[in-house]
């Protein structure tokens, strides 16, 4: 039933992208020709542009289909969603010159063409975005739904378990669970098991599935390969969900050699030559925009530093950066003057009487983290990136905490994930961890302006800044 109901969708998805090319086209020729008619010049009408539609119509779903547009997807995010879209017209709108020269049509308005392009994403968003709505209402209330099979029960199983309960919009039921050493019958979030493995090719043939996980132990992986046999003879869709996610990142990086699948443990975009040059440029460029815009404010800053308590202007501080390196990272002074030992392995706490009437202000505005756009302008740290631990920190959490000093794969930041998301001052140093984890391993650079801009709205006050 739900694969009559996919193919149902792929042909509604299909009929509404070929409506939303031809009203798109009507609109933009609209636009460009009634709405803002070029002054003294001629114009073809629009029967004669309509008949390109003729040759671009296929074009477009070919180039969709092949892009991923089409491929049922329930778990994907509306931003991956609406991304792969984006990128599936702009190639497509690429062919619309190539056509027209090999149609030798040279009176067509270029700026038509960027009108068009523009206005179908738009509608091709707006389409997707209140269809997905639908069928997330429409799953919600227990239609649509794809019947899982789970074989194997471990971690892995009831994190899967756990996200496919929390999100009823993905429209997924689950069947029950196969294993060979939960007693049969025992249930884990109303999930029963029903059996063995061994059950597997007979559950295959009596019962309807959609789909089946398999989410064995590390220590039953040698059961992997007769398990994918009876799924594949079965023809059901089968997924594979690695119980070695503590070991393995999110977004693991596979290599091909020589035809042996290769996954590297750890996958950082920014080892990539490139990827660092581009952020380098980008580190570059804003720290110096950030001293032109805050450049007043931090001259006020530094004359009520020096009226309210004697002491240097700038805080230097020694932290621990990229390849484990030391380095001096500046802030505006908002202590008194102190024993350098000890305020190396001292956290701030509430109402420290060590902080100025001043520095309490600039501590939780995190006005005090200005002057680290010199520590950007000299490589030492980031717009953007995991932030910095004192070297006492550092020895200290690297034992306690795993993977602790991935962290230092890439340079610090002056903001990054974990703060953006509210993981600042006294709060857990696994959960920052984790976040810089994510962040190191998914970076690419408009994650880094999310960040930038997340960190405008909700990164400056730091209500656990003391």
């Amino acid at each position: 039933m739900i694969r009559e109901n996919q193919k149902v969708l792929n042909r509604v998805y299909l009929l509404c992208d070929i409506l939303i090319i031809i009203i798109s086209f009507v609109y933009a020729w609209l636009i460009k020709f009634e709405v803002f008619p070029p002054e003294h010049t001629m114009w073809w009408p629009l029967v004669h542009y309509m008949k390109f539609l003729i040759y671009l119509i296929p074009i477009y779903l070919v180039i969709y289909s092949f892009s991923g547009v089409y491929t049922p997807m329930r778990q994907i995010r509306l931003r991956f969603e609406m991304w792969n879209f984006f990128k599936a017209n702009t190639i497509a709108i690429l062919t619309f010159p190539v056509l027209l020269y090999v149609l030798k049509e040279s009176d067509i308005s270029r700026s038509f063409i960027t009108i068009f392009y523009g206005v179908n994403v738009f509608f091709g968003w707006t389409f997707r975005f209140f269809l997905r709505k639908l069928l997330h209402a429409a799953r919600r209330k227990g239609l649509n739904q794809k019947h899982m099979l789970i074989v194997g029960y471990s971690s892995a199983a009831e994190s899967y378990i756990d996200r496919l309960i929390s999100n009823p919009q993905w429209g997924y039921t689950i069947f029950g669970i196969l294993d060979d050493d939960k007693q049969e019958g025992s249930k884990y979030r109303n999930i029963k098991v029903l059996g063995a493995i061994s059950d597997l090719e007979e559950i295959c043939a009596s019962h309807t599935l959609d789909e089946i996980a398999i989410t064995l132990r590390l220590r039953d992986y040698h059961k992997l390969e007769h398990i994918v046999a009876v799924c594949e003879k079965s023809g059901v869709h089968t997924q594979f969900v690695p119980d070695y996610n503590n070991v393995i990142p999110t977004t693991a990086h596979t290599e091909d050699i020589d035809g042996l699948p290769v996954i590297n443990i750890r996958n950082v975009p920014l080892s990539n030559s490139f990827n660092k040059f581009i952020k380098r440029v980008v580190d570059i460029f804003g720290a110096v925009c950030m001293l032109i815009v805050f450049g007043i404010p931090m001259l006020i800053v530094s004359i009520l530093v020096k009226l309210t308590s004697p002491g240097p202007l700038i805080f230097k501080q020694v932290r621990v950066g990229l390849h484990n390196k030391e380095f001096n990272m500046y802030k505006f002074r908002s202590m008194k003057i102190q024993d350098a030992g000890a305020e190396k392995k001292a956290w701030t706490t509430k109402n420290d009487p060590r902080v100025t009437s001043i520095g309490s202000f600039i501590r939780k505005t995190s006005i005090d983290e200005l002057p680290q756009v010199f520590n950007v302008l000299k490589g030492d740290m980031s717009l953007v990136g995991p932030r910095p631990e004192r070297p006492f920190f550092v020895e200290k959490f690297q034992e306690e905490i795993p993977r602790y000093n991935v962290k230092h794969q890439v340079r610090p930041g002056i903001t990054g994930w974990a703060q953006v998301n509210g993981f600042r001052g006294d709060t857990s140093i696994r959960k920052r961890i984790d976040c810089d984890l994510y962040y190191i391993e998914n970076w690419t650079l408009g994650l880094d302006f999310k960040i930038l801009f997340l960190t405008f709205f909700k990164g400056f006050i730091n209500k656990n800044a003391y």
